[in-house]
């Protein structure tokens, strides 16, 4: 997609009123180093379904801050993605240019909202907006798609404002994105490969290819869902579905709002479009060489763990020091991710002699959708890595 002014006026527009949470820590003194988790969301994009998870998180965490010689302070924030809330854009084909967001809105939107938050941490105690000391990038589902994205990104644009590009084509002003010390990825339920081969990836792709329903699913399905009364579909979703009841009522409200079902439908189907092959360079699975000199730092040596449990584990051989830069969780029957472009990019990964990524592949049956029965469990993982990730 090309870089629309318009478009992009639009999504920046929108992004002010994005629904998002956070959750700080009560250790902001004492020298500790700020450590921003930003977590990128999945599809359907509504950040209240991660609630029991980041409450989750927040507990393991504040345990790892209590712990003795913990440097660190740990502050959790995540939004929705564009238009899963109907007070955040106008109402979906009610003018020209009110067109659902697609998937490159989703990284311009998130792109621009981490340089926002990483300079306006309320907990700083700083007089002066000082950013974040690092920023661990963490996305489910079509999140690790776009927090790969931006690793991409970040790169580029570091290499351009090295080579005494960047600032110069921004009229010399240094892209706000630059000060965020993207430190490591963790990426869960990883699609940023050929989704439209996965089981479901398949049928959605399908849906696309298909003129009519291509033009008309979002009009079929708002006309059944309105035929169904707000509480038979609740009952629904918790007793034939199995959601427990805050889960199904955040899904009830995302089904039964305006717009929300066909903002999911239309970025479910330009995911297909967009998450092909793989073209984003080697580099950015590596730790970058001259990020210590960039952030005025040293890399740190490797302290490397076990994999983490009920999990088999694939490292990718190292070459340089310093710990790893992305951790990636599979499921291990995941319906949107087609095992041998999975096992395809492990390989790749493997092949990268400099590469910098840890791979876990799920020996249980934690489902894609994690985030509605299996919180706790996957919070747990999520903890492990980034303890590791702060011992490096």
């Amino acid at each position: 997609m090309e870089d629309n002014a318009e478009d992009r006026s639009r999504a920046l527009k929108t992004a002010q009123k994005v629904p998002f949470l956070e959750y700080p820590s009560s250790n902001t003194g004492g020298g500790r180093k700020r450590c921003l988790i930003y977590y990128i969301t999945g599809n359907p994009g509504v950040v209240d379904f991660y609630i029991p998870f980041f409450t989750a998180l927040r507990r393991l965490l504040d345990e790892t801050e209590a712990r003795a010689g913990c440097d660190r302070s740990f502050h959790i924030y995540s939004a929705n993605l564009l238009g899963f809330d109907d007070a955040d854009h106008d109402p979906f084909g009610s003018a020209p240019g009110t067109e659902p967001f697609v998937l490159e809105d989703q990284v311009r939107h998130c792109y621009d909202r981490l340089a926002q938050v990483n300079m306006a941490d309320p907990a700083s105690g700083q007089a002066e907006k000082k950013p974040f000391d690092e920023v661990i990038l963490a996305g489910h589902s079509v999140g690790t798609y776009i927090a790969v994205e931006l690793f991409h990104r970040h790169y580029l644009l570091r290499k351009a404002i090295r080579g005494g590009t960047a600032a110069a084509q921004s009229g010399g002003t240094v892209d706000g994105f630059a000060n965020v010390n993207l430190k490591a990825g963790i990426l869960l339920f990883a699609t940023v490969t050929n989704i439209a081969l996965s089981p479901s990836g398949k049928r959605m792709n399908n849906l696309r290819t298909s003129p009519f329903l291509n033009r008309n699913a979002h009009r079929i399905a708002r006309r059944f869902l309105d035929l169904v009364p707000t509480g038979l579909l609740n009952f629904i979703v918790r007793r034939i579905v199995g959601h427990p009841p805050d889960a199904a009522a955040i899904v009830v409200r995302w089904l039964k709002s305006r717009d929300g079902l066909w903002q999911a439908l239309h970025l479910g189907k330009d995911e297909m479009r967009a998450i092909a092959e793989e073209n984003w360079s080697e580099d950015i699975w590596e730790i970058e060489e001259e990020a210590a000199a960039f952030d005025g730092g040293e890399d740190s040596v490797a302290k490397n763990a076990g994999p983490a449990e009920g999990a088999a584990e694939t490292k990718t051989a190292t070459a340089t020091p310093g710990g790893e830069k992305f951790y990636i969780f599979f499921g291990r029957k995941d319906e949107w991710v087609a095992e041998k472009c999975r096992d395809e990019f492990i390989s790749r990964r493997r092949q990268n002699q400099r590469g910098r990524t840890r791979i876990v592949i799920d020996e249980g049956n934690i489902p894609h959708d994690f985030c509605i029965k299996h919180s706790e469990e996957v919070a747990e993982k999520v903890k492990t890595w980034i303890d590791e990730i702060i011992a490096q």
